[in-house]
């Protein structure tokens, strides 16, 4: 049975960028800048700069969240801190 990682830390690096490190070991940059920025709805809040920075890491489901209630699947955010993803949100 195959683990899907989950997100064990996150630091603002710029921008919209954070650097996330994973159960698995791997850690990378992601640019949430096509994923927030225009999209509008609940993601409109988290185009200002202090309140993209305002993430946690959500305990249960052991992702990256805002308090707004946004967050991401951790897999897709595995996958785009390894290069594998797709811009598409």
């Amino acid at each position: 049975m195959t683990m899907i990682p989950h997100v064990t830390a996150a630091e603002f690096v710029q921008d919209y960028q954070i650097r996330l490190s994973f159960s698995d070991g791997v850690t990378g940059v992601v640019d949430f800048k096509d994923r927030i920025v225009g999209r509008g709805g609940v993601f409109v809040e988290l185009e200002d700069p202090t309140r993209f920075a305002a993430f946690s890491i959500d305990p249960e489901a052991k992702t990256l969240c805002w308090p707004n209630g946004v967050d991401f699947c951790p897999t897709m955010l595995h996958a785009l801190a390894t290069g594998q993803g797709s811009v598409a949100a």
